[in-house]
């Protein structure tokens, strides 16, 4: 008989999962080495970088899936709802359920113990496996979830690995002498401080003139509606929620597509969640270029000042982060030459642009949130058919 490690892969290759999104957990630490043997592994650092990772691989036709502590859960109800929920995005989650049985550390036991009255309060769909045997509703699970296009999430009890023989993390454990701080880094960024002369509309527009087939993610708010204004196509995809997630699904939409990928980040949501930069300079998809426009201010919500403004430099951030390949501009000029430029290159690139605060008064986008998804995907799927 199959270890429940081994059985949770053989469900996961039978249902079509192609990509898996992880963040450890000491219960799951036997399954993690199988997982990253069977599957293409995103190896997260926050678990609400998962949910977009996952979105825009499933737009770019793949089936996703996390492995995450049910903690997690925790900074993901918001981007489950106001990103997965309202486009229909399909993602199954795997959970290790902790602070519920034979729980040794206290703090895990408030959220544990309140988990499936919470995942009910949010209307998302769950299901509570308690023991190895009950394991095959794993499979529904994983169905569900790209059957009727939403969340399924699975709380897997520690009880599932009592009897386990499986010991893969003991066999692929660290190495004796890990190859610690051995890598090179090399930085280029703009030194000097440039004055903001266009404001972010000037920013898209510039770019939107230039786009030529490549495929665009648009961070919620007042951005989406000028991007729409300016020049829509089947080939935006405009956020609506789950700020922060904007260049994070990008990326998943980079790693499953040859076109070029361009994110149209911005201060406020990179400084709210710079662990993307991370997961995005590992992974390194040469077709990624995000545009990160920073006005030193909250746009859409009043312009409140962001750490930006005064405190933090972006492009050193991103380098910082392992992006290499970066240009700080100013100017309508020297961003289209820096698109082009980064374009042509085919590397992962990342563009700050400096700008004056202020939006513009654009109209609402006529599109609801599933119209768009659904547009986008069907425009992404006969682009890549035509690549082929």
């Amino acid at each position: 008989m199959a270890n429940p490690e081994e059985e949770i892969i053989a469900i996961m290759k039978k249902t079509g999962i192609d990509l898996a999104a992880t963040l450890p957990c000491d219960r799951i630490k036997n399954l993690l080495p199988l997982v990253s043997e069977n599957f293409p592994e995103i190896r997260l650092t926050r678990e609400e970088n998962g949910v977009g990772i996952c979105a825009g691989a499933y737009l770019a036709g793949g089936r996703p899936m996390m492995l995450i502590q049910s903690t997690g859960l925790g900074n993901m109800i918001n981007a489950l709802e106001s990103l997965n929920v309202i486009c229909k995005i399909p993602l199954p989650v795997l959970t290790s359920w902790r602070g519920v049985y034979g729980e040794a550390i206290e703090a895990q036991v408030p959220l544990g113990v309140h988990l499936p009255a919470i995942l009910e309060g949010a209307g998302l769909e769950y299901t509570v496996i308690h023991e190895a045997e009950k394991l095959p509703l794993l499979e529904n699970v994983i169905r569900d979830a790209f059957e009727n296009l939403r969340p399924h999430i699975a709380l897997i009890s520690p009880k599932v690995w009592e009897g386990s023989g499986c010991s893969a993390w003991e066999i692929t454990g660290m190495p004796e002498k890990p190859e610690v701080m051995e890598r090179t880094c090399r930085f280029n960024f703009t030194k000097e401080i440039l004055r903001p002369l266009m404001l972010r509309n000037d920013a898209i527009c510039a770019i939107a003139s230039e786009l030529d087939g490549e495929i665009t993610v648009t961070n919620l708010g007042v951005p989406c509606k000028e991007l729409y204004a300016c020049r829509d196509r089947d080939l935006n995809f405009y956020m609506f929620g789950s700020m922060g997630l904007v260049s994070s699904i990008g990326l998943g939409i980079a790693l499953r597509t040859k076109k070029t990928v361009v994110t149209f980040d911005g201060d406020g949501s990179l400084l709210m969640n710079p662990n993307a930069l991370l997961e995005i300079a590992r992974e390194a998809p040469k077709n990624l270029i995000i545009i990160c426009l920073d006005n030193g201010a909250y746009g859409s919500t009043g312009s409140q000042e962001t750490c930006a403004l005064r405190y933090i430099d972006l492009e050193i951030l991103a380098n910082a982060c392992g992006i290499q390949n970066t240009a700080k501009v100013n100017s309508r000029e020297g961003l289209i030459e820096a698109f082009r430029k980064f374009r042509s290159m085919q590397e992962l690139s990342f563009i700050h642009v400096i700008l004056k605060p202020g939006n513009t008064r654009a109209p609402n986008i006529s599109l609801s949130p599933e119209e768009i998804t659904k547009r986008f995907k069907e425009a992404l799927k006969a682009e890549d058919i035509r690549e082929i």
